[in-house]
């Protein structure tokens, strides 16, 4: 399957967090929202992102190392949709970019990392709900932790 997904993880405690070559940055505690696409196999992607260890190679797998992943939302989809669900998020009651260019470094998005103070997960699947059902597209969600 291709297509696009968000990861929701909770960060329990402030961290200080070197991102790559983006640098490094304060996370606040609270839930983390991120988009992200594969449009080889959804289904390995996520699943690398579930893995403990692993090389990093994407923004996520910084804050992946000291944040708990408690859902995956994903939207079967032939075409890229990373950068509406992006959209999506940052219209969402609450969502702050926490750090500029995080995840998406190959479009023109501000970020496609979202904070929110309080836990987002039932206006997430509410507003990608909508979004596939408008799309014609597939949404999957799975309860991880929490």
């Amino acid at each position: 399957m291709k297509g696009c997904y968000v990861l929701l993880l909770r960060l329990r405690h402030a961290e200080r967090i070197v991102v790559g070559r983006l640098g490094s940055f304060h996370f606040t505690p609270g839930y983390y929202a991120y988009v992200g696409s594969a449009m080889l196999s959804l289904e390995k992607r996520i699943a690398r992102h579930l893995r403990g260890e692993k090389r990093k190679h994407w923004h996520i797998d910084y804050l992946l190392e000291v944040a708990t992943l408690i859902a995956v939302f994903s939207i079967i989809s032939e075409n890229k949709c990373e950068c509406a669900l992006a959209q999506v998020l940052r219209n969402l009651q609450g969502a702050q970019v926490p750090v500029l260019g995080f995840g998406s470094s190959d479009c023109s998005c501000g970020a496609h990392l979202f904070y929110f103070a309080a836990n987002p997960e039932q206006a997430i699947y509410s507003s990608l709900k909508r979004f596939s059902m408008e799309s014609n597209l597939t949404l999957i969600f799975e309860r991880l932790a929490e």
